[in-house]
């Protein structure tokens, strides 16, 4: 090999002048020098592109090495050549290094002459770059600022870091309480391990919940589409799959007969099918299974937030996604019993950003978010963000009108003074609850029943006549007044607030003794801001935002299991859309109830083997609402 490249080295120097050719070979022919061994160098270091010059005592490379080399730096080959060629001729190794220092030394100039010509050239191009970027940031910076105003100053940005529960349920409780009680739900929740379906998939991560480990793989059977940008908001829409389709219209036959086993038996072959698990998770929750209520609520989130396009930006309060459109329905409704769970389980801050979350999907507020997003940040103690909230939102000053926040903006500002000096330029806790209660007096009256408040001091109160009647005559403020009171009540159990309340009472009293002309004033701003003749508010039901719930006997429950024959209905509707060859059920669903198998489904800790593995068996489901430990 390395005569081979010397002779291909030889022919290239044939073809070099005869001056060069004497003087690299000293006026004689190269004869084939003697193999020489290949020295042991670190093969990095041929990569380097300032190899030194050799001096005497360095080492000889091999003829493949000087190939190399010469191919490529040229100006280094007479030295390389005259090295391996004739080591032995002291006067051609003077001559090479009094050369060799010429050539260096003009090399050097011309280098830094480069090197300064290239430096004055980067520094007019750096300027110039420089000149650009600052223009093109400044542009940029204009346009970001523009957005930023637009969108970082938005009330109802969603903080992240507050959505997870379990983050608040360790900042109220601490983490070792938190993973004792975990552990210990662990432990009391272990089964038979034996036959256990895994997850052998990573679950994608979302910002609304958390996926549990034995949940399916995402299907993909939802998406969402873009459909333009208007003032300052993008506007999206949720869309279907074919397969999410034909699941659609096997849960509609199934909800036309109360089919609560042909909607099991969906969520077998199509288990992220957002309305099925809605009406799932309101079956679990009437038969009191809260747990697994609110692990279909999660799954519902989990699939929704899937689906997300990638300019889909809920947190940041500048998308829009109106409930006009059906398919975009299911997301409301599952944001608003997340929203009762996280409030349900404690978790006062999460369920306060979930609240402004949905309220900024859609500024209609179809779930009617505005009138309990004041109950959530009382009980998280977020007072100046709500008067904040009051101020900024929709920037017309007319929240103070609904009953609601009439009411909380005055407890508000009773924890803001306790907390600091009070502003002479506001007006007083006392003062705002005294305008709340000339505004909407019919809610003593209900607040005192509600609490309820026993002192014998309400009692003088509602004998008076302003106090005394519970409704005020205009349908949209009566049922605004009614969700009020079922929402907030258990804010006004605080010793402290019902001493503000009885001092703002008895101060309106005497505000109506010495002047009765401010009831006819007042009366006139009532019907000013509740004009209507008709419940505006009538879609929102009353105990929707009750903290009560309602439970339905089991041997009413049978009522849901629905006629067999439409089961085969919603079998034949699932086969069209997941044939037998392309999967199955977890188990056959015609030779059990398909409830059991959708339960064990939702459970990690049960076996997926034969009934005899410990699964749940029909006579177990029965036990649904008869206080079964086992779920």
């Amino acid at each position: 090999m390395s005569a081979r490249a010397l002779r291909k080295f030889l022919n290239e120097q044939q073809q070099r002048p005869q001056e060069e050719e004497n003087q690299l070979n000293g006026g004689e022919e190269l004869e084939s020098p003697e193999p020489v061994s290949r020295p042991t160098v670190n093969p990095f270091d041929l990569l380097n592109d300032h190899d030194s010059e050799l001096d005497e005592g360095d080492e000889l490379k091999s003829p493949y090495e000087m190939v190399i080399d010469y191919k490529d730096k040229e100006e280094q080959s007479t030295f390389k050549i005259t090295s391996v060629a004739s080591n032995s001729n002291p006067k051609s190794k003077k001559k090479k290094k009094k050369k060799n220092k010429e050539v260096s030394s003009s090399s050097k100039d011309t280098v830094e002459k480069d090197l300064d010509v290239i430096l004055e050239n980067l520094d007019v191009n750096s300027s110039t770059e420089q000149h650009l970027s600052s223009k093109a940031k400044g542009v940029y910076a204009k346009d970001c600022n523009n957005a930023v105003k637009q969108y970082s100053d938005s009330i109802l940005q969603v903080d992240p870091k507050y959505l997870n529960a379990e983050n608040e349920l360790r900042r109220i409780f601490g983490s070792k309480v938190v993973k004792s009680f975990e552990s210990s739900n662990q432990a009391g929740s272990s089964r038979q391990t034996r036959g256990v379906r895994r997850g052998n998939h990573n679950l994608r991560k979302t910002v609304l919940v958390t996926p549990a480990n034995h949940w399916q793989r995402w299907d993909g059977s939802l998406s969402m589409e873009f459909l333009e940008t208007r003032d300052g908001f993008n506007y999206f829409r949720y869309a279907h799959s074919s397969s999410y389709t034909q699941a659609q219209r096997a849960f509609e036959a199934a909800k036309a007969i109360n089919d609560i086993n042909g909607l099991a038996s969906i969520l077998l072959y199509n288990p992220y099918h957002v309305e099925s698990l809605l009406t799932m998770a309101e079956y679990f929750k009437i038969v009191g299974e809260h747990q697994m209520s609110a692990d279909a609520i999660a799954k519902c989130l989990y699939a929704l937030e899937c689906a997300w396009h990638p300019m889909f930006t809920p947190l940041r309060g500048n998308c829009q996604l109106k409930f006009s459109h059906d398919t975009n329905k299911p997301l409301f409704s599952t944001l608003f019993f997340h929203m009762k769970n996280l409030d349900r389980r404690g978790c006062h801050r999460s369920a306060l950003e979930v609240c402004k979350l949905l309220l900024g999907l859609d500024s209609d507020d179809p779930m009617g978010a505005i009138f309990c997003i004041d109950y959530f940040s009382l009980r998280a103690e977020e007072y100046r963000w709500l008067e904040k909230f009051s101020d900024d939102y929709k920037s017309d000053n007319s929240l103070w009108l609904f009953p609601n926040f009439s009411y909380s903006l005055s407890i508000c500002r009773y924890y803001l003074e306790k907390e600091a000096s009070r502003d002479a330029k506001k007006a007083t806790s006392t003062e705002l609850l005294k305008q709340a209660l000339m505004l909407h007096p019919s809610v003593l009256k209900k607040l005192v029943s509600k609490v309820p408040l026993k002192d014998r001091a309400w009692t003088n109160f509602l004998k008076d006549a302003f106090f005394r009647s519970e409704q005020t005559g205009i349908p949209s403020l009566d049922h605004l007044i009614n969700i009020y009171v079922e929402r907030n009540y258990l804010i006004w159990r605080l010793p402290d607030l019902h001493k503000l309340l009885l001092d703002a009472a008895q101060l309106v009293i005497e505000t109506l003794e010495n002047n009765k002309g401010d009831i006819k004033d007042w009366t006139c701003v009532r019907k000013e801001a509740f004009s209507s003749d008709k419940n505006e508010y009538g879609h929102l039901m009353v105990s929707d935002f009750s903290d009560s719930v309602t439970s339905i006997p089991p041997e009413n429950l049978q009522n849901f299991m629905g006629d067999p024959r439409m089961r085969e209905v919603v079998q034949n509707h699932n086969q069209v859309a997941h044939p037998h060859e392309n999967g199955h059920a977890p188990r056959d669903v015609a030779n059990r109830s398909a409830l059991a198998v959708l339960f064990e489904s939702m459970l990690p800790w049960v076996s997926y083997g034969d009934e005899e593995d410990g699964g749940v068996d029909d006579d177990q489901l029965n036990g649904l609402g008869q206080g079964n430990e086992e779920f």
